[in-house]
């Protein structure tokens, strides 16, 4: 590891600590050359995710789209958004622990609503109803009959 101070490529490791949220560990080095202290933090490499839109462009995967999807769901309902931050991680890694490197917004859409079902119906059918692009009364119909059936099996 470089040093910041001198650029000396020789450092030793004086203490290590994992992060609160568990996903990176700290690590207290100590130049060899200088003597001088510095932080570095080691964390978990991951591919990046190509997301492929319905008109067939494709993006980045942007963690904070899907969660500011949800929230949107959730307008004026009680949410917790810890849980909507821990959907969102859930989804990340799902996507993230298949061999595909591309993801379609569809699947993407399908794992939110089936992760927003139980948290809350109301949001469920605020958020299929954009996802779906419900054009009229009878599709939010539908899919709320849908639901229903769903939910007495």
């Amino acid at each position: 590891m470089k040093c910041p101070f001198c650029g000396d490529q020789e450092s030793k490791v004086v203490d290590s600590r994992r992060s609160e949220d568990g996903n990176s560990i700290r690590r207290r080095r100590e130049c060899i050359a200088c003597q001088r202290r510095f932080t570095t933090y080691e964390i978990v490499e991951s591919l990046p995710i190509i997301v492929v839109k319905r008109d067939g462009t494709r993006q980045s995967f942007d963690r904070n789209k899907v969660l500011n999807s949800m929230i949107r769901a959730f307008d004026k309902r009680q949410v917790d958004v810890a849980d909507l931050d821990r959907i969102t991680t859930e989804i990340e890694q799902t996507i993230q622990n298949t061999l595909d490197r591309e993801v379609s917004t569809y699947k993407i859409g399908e794992m939110v609503m089936e992760r927003l079902k139980p948290l809350d119906e109301v949001a469920y059918i605020r958020f299929a109803s954009v996802y779906r692009r419900f054009q009229d009364v009878d599709s939010f119909l539908q899919e709320i009959n849908r639901f229903r059936l769903e939910n007495k099996e």
